[in-house]
């Protein structure tokens, strides 16, 4: 039964309308500015400084209790507003080694040269500036109505998504157990296949575990005019890559989703020279654990029987290495937070703006805020952020829009962020006041 107290903020958040939690003319103004510089001055995974300390900046200012450094780069901001329940929301902050071709003039002209030494540019070319402006100005409307809501609002900005570290990190350096332990935990991700202005929710899986693994394949080298004096590790590594089409196709159930990738391929270094090693690099998705587990021991069965039918030596054996630093857990959706989620949405943006979202085989380390000893309920939703234009033009000719990660992805970032804006303060605020039995 409700308190009486918290009567009035039920109310108030059951009928707002989405005027209520849309930015005001200036406010969208300068949440445009601070998108515009974020974009302008991207920074990669592990080198947030400049983006934490700004973002950091803007939560003092409004009255947060602020923390750097946690996990990294990390942010974490808190703001207690009487009783109730702790909702987090989330956004991440690293760009990528891409240089941008937007032709935009506020594209980002950063280069700088990455831990291999490589000169590289840097774009937020997968929508975490118009995550980052969102959360800011998610934030201004809960302060500006905080009669509506009664708990404890707890600010996540995350660096190192884009290497699957940043989530594993932050947890690791105590955020649950040092700051707050949330009751829901709620982020948002752009979409380069919707229109600015719909939200899209998938209850249940939303994204993919995702491992990195690397095969390097061993031979016995030679001359390419005396093959038979040779094991030709070009050969065992092709033999490898088409009996590894098999895993998701004969080994895996169908009804159970599942990718294999072989994305890269290096060997040899000369027309007449057989070498004596190969490199593959694989990407692996799915949703379960066991696929997961069952992907990763197909793949050493495959390699190592391979190795052995050519006649090489345990020594020489196919390494396997799988990156687990960088493994990222599936994403998935708690049912019933889903469903509150896309009824306030609805409600902010109204109901054909929502629409309901497949899952999808990218990756995002967010589903590890759910995954950890405290079962916290999370839900990501997908913010739309193609043009509205692009977006008939692309259906009426036929054309493949920019994905994420290209470098000519140009969101509609004006129409996003104020639909992030207000979806997010929505979906917010009744979370806040349902905590109120």
């Amino acid at each position: 039964m409700l308190k009486i107290a918290f009567i009035p903020l039920l109310v108030a958040s059951l009928t707002a309308s989405a005027a209520d939690y849309l930015p005001s003319q200036q406010q969208q103004q300068k949440l445009n500015s601070l998108y515009k510089h974020l974009h302008q001055n991207p920074e990669l995974s592990y080198e947030e400084k400049e983006t934490s300390l700004l973002l950091a900046e803007k939560f003092k200012q409004m009255g947060f209790t602020v923390t750097t450094n946690i996990g990294g780069h990390g942010v974490v901001a808190l703001f207690k507003n009487g009783d109730g329940p702790t909702v987090m929301l989330r956004a991440d902050t690293d760009g990528l080694p891409i240089i941008e071709q937007t032709g935009k003039d506020y594209a980002s002209k950063v280069r700088v040269t990455d831990k291999h030494g490589n000169k590289v540019g840097v774009m937020h070319g997968c929508g975490h500036d118009i995550h980052m402006t969102s959360l800011v100005g998610t934030a201004e409307q809960l302060i500006q109505h905080k009669s509506n809501w009664s708990g404890t609002l707890m600010l996540i900005a995350q660096p190192a998504e884009e290497v699957g570290a940043g989530a594993k990190a932050m947890l690791k350096d105590g955020l649950y157990t040092q700051f707050a332990t949330p009751d829901y935990a709620l982020g948002l991700h752009v979409s380069a296949s919707l229109p600015a202005g719909k939200v899209a929710v998938a209850p249940g899986y939303a994204l993919a575990n995702v491992d990195s693994v690397d095969i390097t394949v061993k031979g016995k080298g030679g001359h390419g005019a005396y093959p038979h004096t040779t094991v030709d590790p070009v050969v065992l590594a092709s033999r490898i890559v088409l009996a590894l089409q098999t895993v998701a196709s004969r080994e895996v159930s169908p009804l159970e989703p599942n990718v294999l990738t072989i994305g890269s391929i290096h060997g040899g270094s000369k027309h007449n020279i057989i070498s004596n090693e190969v490199k593959l690099q694989l990407t692996l998705r799915s949703y379960s654990t066991e696929v997961r587990n069952q992907q990763i021991a197909a793949i050493k069965r495959i390699t190592q029987g391979i190795a052995m039918s050519a006649g090489l030596e345990k020594a020489l054996y196919p390494k396997v290495h799988v990156y687990e630093e960088e493994s990222i857990p599936s994403t998935y959706n708690d049912p019933a937070l889903a469903k509150q989620v896309k009824d306030s949405i609805s409600l902010a943006i109204g109901a054909e703006n929502v629409i309901d979202a497949s899952p999808v085989m990218g990756g995002e380390d967010f589903g590890l805020y759910g995954k950890s000893e405290h079962q916290v309920p999370i839900t990501m939703f997908w913010l739309g952020a193609v043009s509205e234009k692009a977006y008939q033009d692309s259906v009426a000719q036929g054309f493949v829009l920019p994905s994420l990660h290209s470098s000519k992805f140009a969101p509609d970032y004006a129409k996003s962020i104020q639909t992030g804006v207000s979806a997010m303060t929505q979906s917010t605020i009744h979370l806040f006041n349902k905590g109120h039995k």
